[in-house]
Parts: structure tokens; sequence; C-alpha cells
């Protein structure tokens, strides 16, 4: 397999694997956390509609699940492509960024969570998650 295709593949398995993870997490949320009241979060009218119901808590799970999403993402696009270790995490790191930005845009979130999500959560993970593989 040519070097180029395996680098694509590498990307589009992380951002699939990742996006597993993500959502497992977001629908493991509500087990854990219950949310407020009446509030569907399967629903994004509803969701948006009752953000300002929503506490410190119920925001952890959201923050993990696009933490580890992208940590994830990224460590198995680089060991897959074996190699090419920031350049790679950073293009999955990216990528989750822009879903990042998306979402942010989406929902009412307090300003404080999309700063922190939007600069914690996602190129520092990716980092990591590249680091991780110990692969140059």
């Amino acid at each position: 397999m040519g070097k180029k295709i395996r680098i694509i593949l590498a990307v589009l398995a992380g951002l699939a694997v990742g996006s597993v993870v993500n959502m497992g997490l977001i629908l493991l949320s509500p087990m854990v956390i219950p949310p407020p009241p009446g509030v569907d979060v399967t629903d994004m009218e509803s969701l948006a509609a009752s953000m300002h119901l929503f506490q410190f808590r119920h925001f952890v799970f959201p923050f993990l699940a696009h933490a580890g999403g992208t940590l994830v993402a990224a460590y198995l696009a680089v060991m897959i492509a074996s190699g090419y270790r920031l350049k790679l995490s950073m293009v999955v790191g990216s990528f989750f960024l822009l879903g990042g930005i998306a979402n942010a845009t989406l929902l009412p979130a307090p300003g404080w969570y999309i700063a922190v999500d939007l600069i914690g959560a996602y190129i520092p993970m990716a980092w990591i998650g590249g680091r991780l593989t110990g692969k140059e």
C-alpha cells in the first residue's frame, strides 16, 4: 500500500474511531450525570432551549467526550500510519476542532465552557495522542 493512501486511511480510521468514542461518552453522560428535569439530550432544540438549566457538572462529560475522542483518534492515526506523529495528530486534532467550533455555534453553551473546550480538548489532546505512540 502506498504511503499516501496509508496516511489518508489512517486519518479516516482515526476520525471514525474517535467519533465513536466521542459519541459513546456523550450517550453515557446522562446515565452518569442526569440532565435537568424535562431536558431531552438527544434533541438539539430541547438541548439548546434548556442550556440555561445546566450546571458545571453537566459539562464534564461533553468535555471528556471531545478530549477523549480526539486523543484516541490522533493515537490511532499515528499508529496506523507508522509515523508522522506531529503532522498527523495535528490534522486529526484540527478536524475535531472544526467540529467543536461547529458545535459551539449550534449550542448556546456558557462562554467559559466553550473557551475551555476549544482550547483544551482538541489540539492539546491530539498532541498528547501523537506523543503516546512513541513514533516519529
